[in-house]
């Protein structure tokens, strides 16, 4: 009888390629994935321990997950990632249905697990892991388009985060291992690649030989065959000129910066540790909106961090005003008892957090909709990823200013498309979110980049390749 796992990934994309890692080990064990946890005779939840609110989502998919040995098929439940890494003995205590758990640097472990006979506690430290070309993979993401973790781990000091108590101090991975994987990925069929990291403007600072991000990004760019290179997770320090070039001009990197603000107000940044001022905040976001043409800029900002004022939030809000960023991310700040900030003074009650939070984000709503209205009438290059999730007989897609489950899509009419294609398309109609499009004949010229609903959390991984 075929031997069956069912994958349940939470949290962020770095967490989406460690999920893929342990696929790719079960699939090499002969196991073959199942969408429905009811038909798996192994379940795996790749949880997220980064904040309160992804702690309980963790822990309530944990127990749906129990509730199918019980029910189901399920012999074995494995539980990995961020919060078996932070809090195993807890888990270990309170859900006695756990088999095995697994911190975030054990993906190779599952493949004790699947022999049998491990032990139920796998946690190693947080620094034993870096992914490399060799590693094997399943892929999960739509077609055409896949994650690459370029380095792991962090050396800043945040107030709010407990990355690097999580992952580990920075390692980052060699220019030519990254090259290779990518290499691997487009004979695949993948054509647009997602470079991701905790905090990827410092890739290779940790290497004796000092690769710069530009020189990485410029030699995946180079792979033949390659269409789209996108960068996530800038931090707002000086960009060198290199990398803004190639963000300006090399017809494969797209012009999308993600580069998490956190705050505008100098009160603020200090408290957040964040090492600089609203300052250099407005001269990163001018140099790059005059530099480069076409530019997409997403963005994440925490509010009721402790010792936030109304005043402060009221800069926050003309900062973004000012700026009229493409796409934010908004948190509410999560008082994590490891986390440098838990010990400060000040704590901004749930409710004012909660009225700042919707405040801004109607802010950012209307300046969205303003934006996906200038583009009605646009011609963009659209990424086509395949069936609605919503609709099964429309097509949808991403141009190169949205990010994979993230930033919305782009509906298909007007013809036949497969996915995995580059299309030319008109976009037609336009939401807070998502556009409509309609292709043009297959085979036209892609145009120009203009100028100009994701939510976050529980996927269950279907095995695409």
């Amino acid at each position: 009888m075929t031997k069956t796992v069912h994958f349940v990934s939470l949290g962020c994309p770095k967490n989406r390629v460690d999920s893929e890692v342990m696929l790719g080990v079960a699939l090499g064990d002969g196991y073959q994935h199942v969408d429905d946890p009811s038909e798996a005779e192994l379940i795996l939840v790749n949880t997220c321990g980064f904040i309160g609110e992804a702690k309980k989502e963790s822990i309530d998919t944990i127990f749906e997950m129990a509730r199918q040995k019980e029910a189901g098929r399920c012999k074995k439940l494995v539980v990995t990632g961020c919060l078996a890494q932070r809090h195993p003995e807890e888990l270990a205590a309170e859900i006695p249905e756990i088999d095995h758990l697994l911190g975030s640097s054990d993906m190779m472990k599952l493949g004790r697990v699947l022999e049998g006979g491990a032990d139920r506690m796998l946690v190693g430290t947080p620094a034993d892991w870096l992914a490399s070309a060799a590693s094997p993979r399943a892929l999960s993401t739509r077609p055409g388009s896949a994650y690459v973790k370029i380095a792991e781990g962090c050396n800043r000091s945040c107030s709010f985060c407990v990355i690097p108590e999580l992952r580990g101090k920075q390692r980052s991975r060699a220019i030519d291992d990254v090259v290779r994987e990518v290499g691997q990925l487009v004979a695949r069929g993948v054509k647009e690649v997602n470079l991701v990291s905790q905090d990827t403007i410092a890739y290779g600072r940790d290497r004796p030989e000092r690769p710069t991000l530009a020189e990485l990004v410029r030699r995946v760019a180079d792979v033949d065959g390659l269409a789209w290179v996108r960068v996530f997770y800038l931090y707002p320090e000086t960009l060198t000129d290199e990398l803004v070039e190639l963000l300006a001009g090399h017809p494969r990197v797209v012009p999308y910066v993600d580069m998490p603000l956190q705050h505008a107000a100098d009160g603020m940044l200090r408290r957040m540790r964040r090492g600089h001022g609203g300052a250099r905040l407005r001269k990163v976001v001018d140099t790059l909106r005059s530099r480069v043409p076409g530019l997409t800029f997403r963005t994440a900002f925490i509010v009721g961090h402790p010792g936030e004022t109304e005043e402060e939030f009221e800069e926050l809000c003309e900062f973004v005003r000012w700026a009229r960023f493409d796409r934010v991310g908004l948190f509410r700040y999560s008082d994590e008892e490891s986390a440098r900030s838990f010990h400060l003074a000040g704590k901004v009650p749930a409710r004012t957090a909660q009225r700042r939070y919707r405040k801004l984000a109607t802010l950012q709503r209307k300046i969205l909709e303003e934006k996906n209205r200038d583009l009605v009438g646009a011609e963009l290059e659209v990424l086509v990823e395949g069936t609605s999730d919503e609709h099964e007989f429309v097509m949808m897609g991403r141009h190169r200013g949205q990010a994979p489950e993230i930033d919305g899509q782009v509906y298909l009419s007007g013809g036949e498309c497969a996915p995995g294609e580059l299309r030319r398309v008109t976009i037609t109609q336009a939401s807070d979110v998502d556009l409509v499009g309609e292709l043009h004949e297959q085979g036209s010229p892609a145009p120009e980049a203009p100028r100009p609903r994701a939510k976050r959390g529980q996927r269950r991984l279907p095995v695409i390749g």
